[in-house]
């Protein structure tokens, strides 16, 4: 246990263990507790539970058969049509081993092609005496209906600061590790709702320093302050465009910072703003303008030249 990653260490092994989404949770035990499950639709964020939560419910129901009983594929790797038709199939048909049925958890199911989604709505049916299916997704949009019609769908949603926060100080306690409440809230800024992100924060801090510190926390993660975003953007809405494109030349190249990355961090602290420092109306402008630029670093036009240009725009919301 000493050599695993701590998202693996620190997986929840039942579903009591899995932290937020109470609701669902409570759900998902009522099956267990009935030994029936029908097949399921979990739809959320990266590292909000889902792929936990389906591991758990497994064990609970399988116990000590839980691995000839468990089929876990990641749908971005094989995500054709021939792994519907072979290795799911293959599955689906064996009776299970001292259970009623086997579950096939498909993680990252939006990847799927859409032949392949056709494919397996059928394989859902014809194989619903001896198997289940837990799909897994970032969006929901992407799993054509018929598929979302035969499941019951759980919405996950980020996790709650309050919620990371207990389970990064359980971790610390677990691991004698030190961590100043500046620091917790540093991890929590930069993970934004996904736990497993937390975790391999943390973790990569602990292997610089047992007594973790703020500043550990931003340049392990390649994150810039909260403060030196404000700091560009009040210095760009000030209209001192050269100062500004200096502080984003720190961020760039003392902080590692790619335009995407920027670009985000941007985007939260002017929705943050209070309404004396940036009224709504300016915001309104902002968030257009950066949507704009986003979408053109996304499209492959050069970060640098484009975030400079961003910063210009702001000029014309100059503050008087």
């Amino acid at each position: 246990m000493q050599e695993l990653p701590w998202i693996e260490k620190y997986r929840p092994v039942k579903l009591a263990d899995v932290i937020g989404q109470r609701e669902i949770i409570r759900r998902l035990e009522s099956y267990a507790k009935q030994g029936n499950v029908p097949n399921l639709l979990f739809s959320g964020p990266a590292g909000v539970g889902k792929t936990s939560a389906a591991v758990a419910l497994a064990k609970e129901l399988f116990g000590k058969d839980f691995e000839r009983n468990f089929l876990e594929l990641n749908a971005s790797d094989s995500r054709g049509i021939d792994v519907v038709r072979g290795t799911i199939k293959d599955f689906a048909r064996t009776l299970a081993f001292n259970a009623n049925f086997k579950i096939i958890f498909l993680d990252e199911s939006d990847a799927l092609t859409a032949d392949a989604q056709q494919a397996l709505r059928r394989t859902m049916e014809k194989f619903t005496r001896t198997c289940r299916f837990i799909l897994s997704c970032n969006y929901s949009s992407r799993i054509i209906e018929p598929i979302q019609s035969r499941c019951v769908v759980f919405r996950y949603k980020p996790l709650s600061a309050k919620e990371m926060e207990a389970r990064l100080n359980e971790i610390c306690r677990k691991e004698s590790l030190k961590i100043e409440q500046k620091a917790l809230d540093a991890i929590i800024y930069v993970s934004m709702g996904d736990m497993r992100k937390a975790v391999n924060v943390l973790q990569a801090c602990a292997s610089l320093e047992k007594n973790i510190s703020e500043k550990t926390v931003f340049d392990v993660s390649s994150r810039a302050r909260p403060e030196e975003i404000k700091q560009m953007v009040g210095l760009a809405l000030g209209g001192n465009f050269l100062e500004a494109r200096k502080k984003l030349d720190d961020l760039m190249f003392e902080h590692g910072m790619s335009g995407e990355d920027i670009m985000l961090q941007l985007y939260r602290e002017i929705i943050d703003a209070p309404e004396e420092e940036i009224p709504s109306k300016v915001k309104i402008e902002l968030v257009d303008t950066i949507g704009e630029y986003d979408f053109r670093i996304v499209e492959g036009a050069n970060e640098r030249i484009q975030l400079e240009a961003l910063l210009a725009q702001f000029l014309k919301f100059e503050k008087k």
